[in-house]
């Protein structure tokens, strides 16, 4: 095995790790930063390839907010969607509409479902009440 190939496994299993620990999604230059605040000194070009292949095969979950792609881990055992904090990047994990649901909605415009996405995004309870002191 070539000293590459380690270090892109290396790099993999470094960059995975640090997924595992944010609890909230996470934009590629959020995690790398993050790695490099920890010393590791990954490249953010390889940060950026490497989450969006975990994305392709499914292995993190992504997001598009202001404009920006965000990743994070989640409970891959199960379908399921999110709310997730505009302010803060609070994510929640919520079971997905009914399929029924899906159905009506689709034949309601005349459309066959082939995927699906749904992520709701809003004020998490802390930050509503951030905002709320702020106001006064």
């Amino acid at each position: 095995m070539s000293d590459r190939t380690m270090r892109n496994t290396r790099q993999k299993d470094v960059i995975h790790e640090a997924l595992s620990h944010a609890s909230e999604f996470v934009s590629a230059q959020q995690l790398h930063q993050r790695l490099e605040d920890g010393g590791e000194h990954i490249s953010l070009a390889t940060v950026y390839r490497r989450l969006n292949a975990m994305a392709d095969a499914g292995q993190v979950d992504t997001v598009r907010l202001n404009g920006q792609q965000l990743f994070r881990l989640c409970n891959a055992d199960r379908h399921h969607h999110h709310l997730v904090c505009v302010s803060c990047g609070k994510t929640v994990e919520i079971d997905p509409p009914s399929e029924q649901w899906l159905q009506s909605v689709a034949q309601q415009h005349d459309f066959t479902i082939e995927s699906h996405t749904l992520e709701v995004f809003g004020l998490c309870a802390d930050c509503r009440a951030q905002a709320e002191r702020s106001d006064t």
